[in-house]
C-alpha cells in the first residue's frame, strides 16, 4: 500500500472541504507559545541583570546573555511557524494575531528593555551628571521609539494584502516593505551577545548604541525592500553542494557563534540600506533621454 504524504496524514477524513485536523492547528501554535515564553524569559533576565549589576555582583552578564541569546532563538521560532503553517495548511486568523502579540512581545519589548539596561543604565560620564541625565532621557525616547516602531510594522504587515516596496525588486522574488521587527531585534540581540554582555559604561558608544536603535526604529518603519527568504522551500530536493554549504554554516554558528551572528544581522539590515542607495544612484546616473533634434530643411 502507497504510504500517505505527510499534508495527506493530517486532512481530517470525516471533513468534507477535506480540512486538517484540529490537531494539526496546534503545531505552528506551539511555536508562537515557545516564541512568548522567550520574550517572557528575556525580559525577567534583563531585570535580573539590571539588579545584580547595581548592586555590584558578579554574573551580570551571564543574564544579559542569556537575554540576547532566548531573543536570538525566538527569531529561528518565529521563522518556523508560518513556515509550518503554510506547510501543513493549517494557516488562520487566530494564528496570525498569535503570532503578531508573540513579535511585540519577544521582538518588541524585550529587545527595547535589555537595550536600555545594557547600553544606557550604567554609563559613566565622570563628574558630568547633566550629560548622563541626557543620555538617559534620549535613551527611554529612543528605546520607546524602537518599540513603537515595531509595533507600526506588525501592523502595517498585517492589513496589508500585497505591499510594495518603493523600490521593487525582480517579480520571481518575494519582499519585506521595511526591515522585519524580528531581524531588528536580532540585530540588537547579535550585537549584545558579541560585546559578551557586558553593559557599557563609555557614554560615546552609548551614543552610538542609540544611533543604531533609531536607524533601527526608521528602517521598520521605511518602505524599503528586504528580502523575506518565502521562497525558501524546506521540502525543496536539495543538491550535495547546498547540504555542504547548510552544513558548514551550522558548524561556523556552533563554534563562532557571536562573530558569525553578528555579521549575519549587519548583512541583513545593511541589505536594505544598499538596494535603495543602489536605485537612486542608478536613477541620478542614468542617462536622460535627449529631446529629438528638430529637421531643418533645406532651400
Amino acid at each position: 500500500m502507497a504510504k500517505l504524504d505527510f499534508n495527506r496524514r493530517l486532512i481530517d477524513p470525516n471533513s468534507p472541504e477535506r480540512r486538517p485536523r484540529r490537531a494539526a492547528y496546534v503545531m505552528p501554535s506551539l511555536f508562537t507559545a515557545g516564541n512568548i515564553f522567550l520574550g517572557y524569559l528575556a525580559v525577567l533576565k534583563t531585570f535580573q541583570g539590571a539588579m545584580l549589576y547595581a548592586s555590584g555582583g558578579l554574573g551580570a552578564a551571564q543574564h544579559f546573555e542569556v537575554a540576547a541569546q532566548t531573543i536570538g532563538i525566538a527569531v529561528f521560532l518565529d521563522g518556523l511557524d508560518g513556515r509550518i503553517a503554510r506547510m501543513t495548511n493549517t494557516v488562520s486568523d487566530f494564528g496570525r494575531e498569535l503570532d503578531s502579540l508573540a513579535d511585540i512581545i519577544s521582538f518588541g519589548i524585550a529587545p527595547a528593555a535589555l537595550a536600555f539596561a545594557w547600553g544606557l543604565q550604567f554609563i559613566d560620564t565622570g563628574s558630568a551628571a547633566g550629560l548622563r541625565e541626557q543620555i538617559l532621557r534620549a535613551g527611554y525616547f529612543i528605546a520607546f521609539l524602537f518599540l513603537l516602531c515595531g509595533a507600526a510594522r506588525l501592523a502595517r504587515f498585517n492589513v496589508q494584502k500585497n505591499p510594495v516596496p518603493k523600490n521593487p525588486g525582480r517579480p520571481d522574488r518575494k519582499y519585506f516593505v521595511g526591515l522585519p521587527i524580528p531581524a531588528a531585534a536580532g540585530m540588537v540581540a547579535s550585537v549584545i551577545y558579541a560585546a559578551d554582555s557586558i553593559p557599557l559604561s563609555f557614554w560615546p558608544l552609548s551614543i552610538a548604541w542609540l544611533a543604531l536603535l533609531g536607524l533601527l526604529s526608521f528602517l521598520m518603519v521605511s518602505t524599503w525592500r528586504y528580502h523575506s527568504f518565502k521562497d525558501f522551500n524546506l521540502l525543496r530536493p536539495r543538491s550535495p553542494l547546498s547540504v555542504i554549504a547548510i552544513g558548514a554554516f551550522i558548524y561556523l554558528i556552533w563554534n563562532y557563534s557571536q562573530p558569525v551572528l553578528l555579521a549575519i544581522s549587519v548583512v541583513y539590515v545593511a541589505s536594505g540600506i544598499v538596494t535603495r542607495l543602489g536605485g537612486i544612484l542608478k536613477r541620478y546616473l542614468r542617462p536622460s533621454p535627449q529631446p529629438p533634434h528638430a529637421e531643418h530643411g533645406v532651400g
